[in-house]
C-alpha cells in the first residue's frame, strides 16, 4: 500500500469513527432537495462547511495551475424532476418502451429526491482555465488528450486531503450510475447524510404525482434502484452500519 492509499484509508476510518460517535440530524426536506435555506449562497450551491473546504481545495489547485470551476452543485427536487420529465418525454418520442426509457435515464440521471446534488455536498467540476467547447461533462474529456485530463489526475492525487471523494468510480464491480470523473462528494457531510437518507420511507417519497413514468416506479424497482444506484458508489463514501 502506497502513502496515498494509506492516507485515504486513515481519512475514511477517522470519518466513520467520528460519525459513529457524533450523530448528525438532517431534515427530510434537506435530504430530498426541498430545502435550500442552509446553502452558503445562491451563487455557491453548497453547504457552508462544504463551501469552505472547496475553497481551500480550489486555492491549492490554482497553485498547481488549475482553475477548478463548478458546473453543477446544489440541485433542487423540482429541478431534478424537470430533468427527469424532459428526458422521459424525449425518449418516449424516440420510441423507447417505458422500461428502456427509465433504464436509459438512470445511466447518468437520478429520480428526483435521490440525487446526491440535493444535499449541498456534491460538485461537478472542470478546469475553467480552458475554453468550453460543447458538452463538458463527457468522460473522454477527462482522459487521454482531453482538456480536463490533467485536472482529473490532480484531483485523484489531492482531493481527499480536503475531504472530497469521487462517488462514481471506474470500478468494474460497482453497479448503478456510470463512471463520472467530474463528480466529487464532500465526505464529512455526505456520509452521514446518506445514512440519514436511507432511513427515510423512500417508497412513499419517490413517486410524485407529476413524474413521467411514475406508474412504472414500483416498490420492486425502488429496492433495486437503492441497492444499485443510491448505494452503487465507492465504498469510501458508504456509511458504517
Amino acid at each position: 500500500m502506497n502513502f496515498k492509499s494509506l492516507s485515504l484509508l486513515v481519512l475514511i476510518i477517522n470519518l466513520k469513527l467520528l460519525f459513529a460517535q457524533n450523530g448528525l440530524n438532517f431534515s427530510q426536506d434537506l435530504l430530498m432537495g426541498k430545502e435550500d435555506s442552509k446553502l452558503f449562497s445562491n451563487s455557491i450551491g453548497l453547504l457552508s462547511e462544504t463551501a469552505a473546504a472547496f475553497e481551500k481545495m480550489k486555492i491549492a489547485a490554482q497553485k498547481a495551475g488549475f482553475k477548478i470551476e463548478i458546473v453543477s452543485a446544489y440541485r433542487s427536487f423540482n429541478r431534478q424532476k424537470d430533468i427527469w420529465n424532459r428526458k422521459y418525454i424525449s425518449n418516449e418520442i424516440k420510441g423507447f418502451s417505458p422500461d428502456e426509457n427509465i433504464k436509459k435515464i438512470i445511466e447518468y440521471s437520478t429520480l428526483p429526491g435521490t440525487s446526491r446534488h440535493h444535499w449541498g455536498t456534491d460538485v461537478d467540476i472542470i478546469d475553467g482555465s480552458i475554453p468550453r467547447q460543447g458538452d463538458v461533462l463527457i468522460t473522454e474529456k477527462f482522459h487521454g488528450d482531453g482538456p480536463y485530463a490533467a485536472l482529473r489526475v490532480w484531483m485523484e492525487e489531492n482531493a481527499s486531503q480536503f475531504g472530497f471523494l469521487r462517488p462514481y468510480s471506474m470500478d468494474s464491480e460497482r453497479k448503478g450510475f456510470k463512471y463520472e470523473p467530474w463528480h466529487y462528494s464532500y465526505a464529512p457531510l455526505a456520509i452521514p447524510m446518506l445514512k440519514a437518507y436511507l432511513n427515510l420511507d423512500l417508497n412513499l417519497l419517490l413517486v410524485p404525482e407529476n413524474l413521467e413514468g411514475r406508474e412504472y416506479i414500483t416498490p420492486l424497482f425502488i429496492k433495486k434502484y437503492i441497492d444499485q444506484n443510491i448505494l452503487g458508489i465507492s465504498s469510501s463514501l458508504k456509511p458504517s452500519n
